[in-house]
């Protein structure tokens, strides 16, 4: 006679199963297995960045100033029948682009000082230990993003302007002015950016960073302005020439001075500034603790 129990487990007999394990030598998880690739660590970081409001803010004021502010330029100008004495009529967008820059640093450094603030970096790191990954992964979107937006609004800027005013001065090289006053721009802007997101990483401190991208940006300019001592005019034409805001207008074709970067020479240059910031950022990233 068999109790009740022992006819369950004659019916429903256990597996063989090694001596101190749970579950059979065979078993294999269900779900796949496959190491995380930089395609991963960028899909997460265009998700983090196109779903965070400082991204819409901050991109979406710097639309609304290069288009208010070329629309407002070119309009004064026609009302006013004001001769642009052979001045390409594309320069008036550098206004707007000049201001437009603090938007896109203020947006480099919350990419990742922001994680820093508060706490999120251990989690991304948890979730994706690489470092080198992580960061290469916000360069990537940040620099792609900022570069599609400026160039097409300044595209857009452009194409008003010549709209309102014709054609303007500046036909020597107009097409290549043109090429800068958009794709230039736009990489060049990019470019900055990327020099604000190294600059977070190493300071850790978003709105320390900020602080000195906006010096970074102006001061040198200002500074210039006061040096009125006959000891430091070497000094101030090297201020003058490679301040953030003669690059820029090098690139439209307009300059401070008549000697320093011209042509594509300002790109360049902010894209060398860039990789030597990232290579430092990239450095302090991995000796650093979280």
């Amino acid at each position: 006679m068999t109790t009740p129990a022992a006819e369950q487990a004659h019916e429903h007999p256990q597996p063989n199963l090694p001596h101190g394990h749970g579950l059979p030598v065979s078993y294999q998880s269900p779900i796949p297995i496959r190491r995380a690739t930089l395609g991963d660590a960028i899909a997460s970081e265009w998700t983090k960045i196109r779903s965070v409001r400082s991204t819409l803010w901050t991109l979406g004021v710097m639309i609304v100033l290069m288009m208010a502010i070329g629309l407002m330029s070119a309009l004064l100008i026609s009302a006013a029948d004001t001769d642009l004495a052979g001045e390409p009529v594309v320069g008036l967008g550098f206004f707007g682009v000049l201001l437009g820059s603090i938007c896109v640093i203020t947006l480099g450094v919350l990419t990742i000082g922001s994680e820093y603030s508060t706490g999120m970096i251990r989690t991304t790191l948890t979730a994706c230990p690489s470092r080198a990954r992580v960061l290469t992964a916000k360069a990537i979107v940040f620099f792609l993003l900022t570069f599609v937006i400026t160039t097409v609004t300044a595209t857009v800027v452009a194409v008003i302007q010549t709209a309102i005013l014709g054609g303007g001065g500046g036909s020597e090289g107009t097409g290549s002015v043109w090429l800068r006053a958009t794709v230039g721009v736009g990489l060049y802007i990019a470019a900055l950016g990327l020099v604000s997101l190294a600059v977070g990483a190493i300071i850790r401190h978003s709105a320390g960073a900020i602080t000195i991208m906006i010096a970074v940006v102006l001061l040198p300019l200002v500074l210039a302005l006061f040096m009125f001592a006959e000891s430091l005019r070497g000094l101030q034409r090297f201020l003058f020439e490679y301040s953030i805001p003669n690059q820029l207008g090098a690139l439209y074709g307009s300059t401070v001075t008549e000697s320093g970067p011209s042509g594509w020479e300002p790109l360049l240059l902010m894209l060398g500034i860039a990789a030597v910031a990232m290579g430092g950022a990239y450095l302090l990233l991995d000796r650093r603790d979280v």
